[in-house]
This record gives structure tokens, sequence and C-alpha cells, in this order.
């Protein structure tokens, strides 16, 4: 063998002793390894050790990965390994512990105790190291052949643990809050299709609701109370992009006003009394879907800000929370009330008022509407409601349409919804006369006989005017108040609000 140099001469450094050494040491290496690689089982055990370094590796880069201390010792003790966590508890580095004795500097430890005794130590708590961190471990002998090789020790502060436990725990209760929620939440029943009507106010409505379908431009849907608000909100949800995903409604009115700002942002655990764990939103339930915020002129000033930021950053906190949290909502909101009227009269702000209206619709009372639609929608409400009752009503007599064309509903779709549906389960017939609905036309029906017609009043004065009867009929008690208000088909709370404007 020759030893080959780069340029026609031997470094001068090197003697002809030396190059000749070299030679010799070179020739034997080579003979060695020719001899090596050409036995296949030694080529094999090549290929192991390489495999088995590989695995060393990545086996060390895990162990130094985890979040628990390790400690390994051989059997007479010494102490082969620890990671990086062993360092980050007990503030020993790795040069100070590596080569000493577990029997030396930690005889009552849990690995002393498992190499001595030959069996795992479980659950052993201790103060460890010069931060004197404690620490629950676990440690376990190496047996190899029966034999003792020594033993391994996996501990974790007890200050980790209780972090743990503590994440673990608002987890849990997060997911139930969205699971409990998520399963009182209705999904999206209507969609353009289920608006019916030939009135030209509605067609215009319809026609505006979709081209707003297509953006995620906030909306504001104002009207009197049972004109469809929800409907047009469920059917531009579902005409939208955000129709997979949820859309959650909640009504202001129907809150109290201290409880309304939890129910919409959330709250963390201990915010208030009785506030025994943490509570996920509406705007949270809401993200990457739809949120129809009903009777938002009844929401309080204070919370009419923190409002408008999720509109305009679209982030908020939940009450007693610190954490800031961003959701993508779509928003739409609706109300009876003229907000106009309000934001003069400082009972909302202007700048929410303008960031909600971005898109307005207004949708037409039902005595504004044009008079087919009347029977167009009592007809599609009473098959919804023969499907859903199992009934076979097949329509109105002409004396109950006459009825009907001529009653003013001051309670708009939901009230003639309401009225079909009573008359509908006690009846046994197949067509619905006026005698079906015996005092409640009475006195539509007295006037159409003598030919007056039903006086025209504004929508305050018949509220009033059916408010203070029902309250004549049934009496104020807190059992006659929720009869009234499933009656007027609204909110015990929209209910309440409604006899103090009016005084009643």
């Amino acid at each position: 063998m020759e030893v080959l140099f780069f340029g026609e001469e031997i470094p001068s450094f090197l003697t002809k002793t030396k190059v000749r050494q070299i030679q010799d040491l070179g020739q034997t290496i080579l003979n060695s390894f020719e001899y090596f690689v050409t036995d296949k089982k030694g080529i094999r055990q090549i290929e192991n050790l390489i495999i088995a370094q590989k695995m060393r590796e990545e086996l060390l880069k895990i162990l130094d990965s985890l979040q628990e201390g390790i400690e390994i010792a051989d059997e007479k003790g010494e102490i082969k390994y620890v990671n990086q966590a062993f360092t980050r508890i007990t503030g020993i580095e790795k040069d100070e512990r590596i080569g000493k004795n577990i029997f030396e500097v930690s005889p009552k430890g849990a690995l002393a105790q498992a190499i001595s005794t030959k069996r795992p130590v479980i659950g052993y708590r201790t103060l460890v190291g010069g931060s004197m961190a404690e620490v629950v471990s676990n440690a376990v002998p190496i047996i190899i052949d029966g034999l003792l090789a020594g033993g391994a020790v996996v501990f974790q502060a007890v200050t980790d643990i209780l972090k743990i436990s503590e994440q673990l725990s608002r987890t849990q209760e997060m997911l139930e809050s969205f699971t409990q929620k998520l399963s009182e939440l209705s999904g999206c029943r209507y969609t353009f299709n289920d608006i019916i009507g030939t009135d030209e106010k509605l067609l215009y409505a319809k026609k505006i609701a979709k081209k707003a379908a297509k953006s995620d431009a906030t909306v504001l849907l104002l009207g009197e109370s049972g004109t469809g608000k929800e409907l047009f909100a469920q059917a531009i949800h579902m005409e939208s992009k955000r129709a997979s995903k949820p859309f959650i409604k909640i009504n202001c009115a129907a809150i109290p006003e201290n409880l309304l700002e939890s129910e919409l942002f959330g709250y963390e655990r201990g915010a208030f009394t009785g506030a025994i764990k943490t509570k996920m939103g509406k705007f949270e339930l809401a993200n990457q879907g739809t949120i129809f915020l009903d009777e938002i002129g009844d929401m309080d000033l204070l919370l009419q800000a923190k409002l408008l930021r999720v509109l305009e950053d679209k982030q908020f906190e939940r009450v007693g929370g610190v954490e800031t949290i961003t959701t993508d909502v779509r928003v739409i909101a609706a109300t009876n009330r003229d907000l106009k009227a309000m934001v003069k009269e400082g009972k909302f702000r202007e700048d929410l008022y303008f960031r909600l209206k971005v898109i307005d619709i207004e949708l037409p009372p039902l005595r504004l509407r044009a008079k087919e639609d009347i029977l167009l929608i009592a007809n599609n409400i009473i098959n919804k409601l023969n499907r859903r009752l199992g009934k076979r009503v097949k329509g109105l007599t002409p004396k109950a349409q006459e009825l009907f064309l001529n009653y003013p509903w001051p309670g708009n779709i939901r009230e003639l919804e309401n009225l079909l549906e009573r008359t509908i389960i006690l009846a046994d017939d197949q067509y619905l006369d006026e005698h079906h609905f015996y005092g409640y036309f009475q006195e539509v029906s007295e006037q159409v006989d003598s030919g007056k017609a039903y006086p025209i009043k504004n929508l305050a004065e018949i509220e009033k005017e059916v408010i203070s009867l029902a309250l004549e009929k049934y009496g104020r008690s807190l059992a006659a108040k929720r009869l009234i208000a499933e009656k007027l088909g609204i909110s015990i709370a929209s209910l309440y609000n409604k006899i103090k404007r009016y005084n009643l």
C-alpha cells in the first residue's frame, strides 16, 4: 500500500520512517476491514450497529422532549442518563449528576429503592434538588435475562400536575358547556322558499335579503312583532356561505340585563356567585356561523359598547376573564322599535346603530300587505299544522275567510299561526268556519255585519288595547302574565316591558 499526497514531493515534516509506519498501519486497517466486510455475518453486525445507534439517538431525542424528569442508573447505582426535564425540575445540571452514585446522592429516593429491592416504586412523593421541588415519582428496576441491569425513574413536579389537572378540568367544563349548548340549539328550518306572499313590499324585502345573503355584511331587520324577522334571518343564513355552520339566536328582551352579557360572551369560573364552571357564550358557539340578535333595541347601553367592539374588532373577553377571544361571526339583528328615535333620545348608541344598519330591511305588517297574502299564509300554516298534528283540515270557509281578511292582525303572522294552531287542535271538522273562532273575532264580526269598517289604529294603540284586555281577562298574577305572553307569542320579559311602557 502506498500513501498518496497531493503534489510531487513528500512533506518535509514526514521522515521516511514515519511514512513507512503510516503505510503499514493503513494496510493493516484495510486488510482487517476487507476481511470483515467479506464476511456476511460481519456485514449484518455493522448494519445492526448502525440501526442500534440510530435508535439510541432517536430514543434520547424523545426522552429529552418529555415534560417528565427521567433518570437512569446501572446495577451499581452509577447514574448514566438524565433528560432536560430533570434539570428543569431539580435545578441540577446534567454534568453535575451523570457519573454520580444514586445510593450516595439520593439514597432514600425512588430510584435507589427500585434498584436495591428489585421492585417498582409507584407514587413516591419527595423533595428533589436544589430547588427542593416536590415531585411524584415512579421507579422500576431494569431486569435483563433475569439479572439486574439497573433502574429508571420518571417523575413530575406537583405544580405541573396541578396545572395539567386544572387545564384538563377547564377543558372538560368547556366541552360539557359546548355539548349542552349545542344540544339546545335548533338548526335552521327556513329558507326563502318559506317566505310566501305576493305583496310588493314583501317581495322587495325578499330581494334585498337574497343579495345581503351573498355577503358577510351586518343586516338589520325592522318590523313589528310577528312579521317574520327570524324567518328572514334564517333564510339569509341558509343562503349564505355560512349555511353549514351554526345559527345561534338570542332574544335580548327575554333575558334580564344583568345576565345578558354572560349569555352573549360567556363567563369564567368564579366570575360571580353561582359561576362554578366556565361557560361559552353565544358568540363563541356561533363562531364561523351567524348570530341572530332579536329585540336588539332592548339592549343596555353599556352592553351595546361591548357589542360594538365585537362588530368592529371581532374580539371580546368572557365575564370575569382576561383572555381576549377572537370570533368570526356574521351578525343579523332585529327590532320592532324605532332605533333612530332612540338614538335621538340617547337610549341607543349612534355608532352601533350605523354599524348594524349596513343593510337594513323593513318587513311590512300583515295588515298592510296584499289581502290575498293573508289567505295564502293561512293555508300554508294549515298544511304545516296538519302534518305536525296529524290533522286533516282542508281550509277556511268563505265566512271564516271574510273574518280573516277584515281583522287587522296586530300580532301579525305569529298571531295568525297561534290562532290556527289552537283552533285546529280543538276542531274536528274538515273546514274551519266562523263558529270555530267564536269570541276571538266577535267584535270584528259585529262590525262587519253592521257594515262598519274596522277602525284603523296605530300599532302602539292596538298593542296597548290587546294587552289591557288580556290583563282584565286573565289577571295580573305571574301565571296569568305567562299565559298572556304565550297567547301573544312574546316572552314574559317583553310583556313586562310593554306593561311598563304603556303604564298598564
